[in-house]
Formats: structure tokens, C-alpha cells, sequence
């Protein structure tokens, strides 16, 4: 049923030209995404002038976007709007240099006038904040620049 219900969805997708939908039945919800076509080619600056400076090997990933060896991304999960703190006067959920464990609320990304919590994917220190409090981020759009620990 599931499997029936995504294959419809991506069928609107496809037809309507959306980047995005979602259903909500009772305790379920199904959300289907694609990048869409303005953050295919999302270019990530480099992490700081010291990794710049260093030569530092780069990898690229699969959005084209030049991310320093070692570094990982965090992207957005969703269309909407960044915020770095859980209220105007609150302290930001991580700054650079932060240690996060998996798991970890690391910002939050309003949708459709819900708040929604976006946790870190994976352990490590939080080496770049690549987007502004409040600005508008695009599903897949690369939020943070993160070192495996």
C-alpha cells in the first residue's frame, strides 16, 4: 500500500513539475522530494582561510558541490526556513567548533508554518555554518560542513 501510495506521488511530482509533496493519513506521513533545479550545482566555499591555505585535498559530491577531504555535509531534509536557535533571544543550537553527537537538534527548518527539528546525521564537530539565520533553504541545499569523529 505504502509502495502504491509513493510511485502516485512521484507520478505528480513528474506531472505537475513540483519539487515536493506530502500526505498526511492519520499517524502516517509521506513525503516525497526532488533537488530541485537551482541547488543541483550548490557551490560550497571553502571551510576557512586555514584549510584554504593548506592546499587541502577536495572531494565532490553528488551535487557537484567542492567539499574539503574529511568533511561531511548536512543538507537540508526540506523546503523552508533556516533558524540557527529555538527562539529570537535563545542561544543557536551549534556554532562552529561544537561537538554534536547523531542525534543531536542541530537547527530548525519552518515548513508551512511548522517548526520542524533537524537532527545531526552523524557524530562530529561542526566545522562550517553554510546558511543565515532565517534565510530560505531548498531541499538537498547544503546546511553544514561537518568532521567525522
Amino acid at each position: 500500500m505504502l509502495h502504491e501510495t509513493i510511485k502516485k506521488l512521484i507520478g505528480i511530482l513528474k506531472a505537475e513539475d513540483i519539487d515536493e509533496i506530502e500526505v498526511r493519513r492519520f499517524w502516517t506521513t509521506v513525503r516525497v522530494a526532488r533537488l530541485p533545479r537551482s541547488a543541483r550545482a550548490v557551490e560550497v566555499e571553502p571551510v576557512s582561510e586555514r584549510l584554504a591555505d593548506t592546499g587541502q585535498e577536495r572531494t565532490t559530491t553528488d551535487s557537484g558541490a567542492s567539499v574539503p577531504t574529511g568533511l561531511d555535509q548536512i543538507t537540508s531534509p526540506m523546503v523552508g526556513t533556516f533558524y540557527c536557535s529555538p527562539g529570537p533571544e535563545a542561544d543557536p543550537f551549534v556554532y562552529e567548533g561544537k561537538r554534536v553527537e547523531r542525534g543531536e537538534i542541530i537547527c530548525i527548518i519552518e515548513a508551512m508554518k511548522l517548526m520542524n527539528e533537524i537532527e545531526a546525521e552523524q557524530s562530529g564537530i561542526i566545522r562550517k555554518i553554510l546558511v543565515g539565520d532565517s534565510e530560505p533553504v531548498e531541499f538537498g541545499q547544503p546546511l553544514f560542513l561537518v568532521e567525522s569523529a
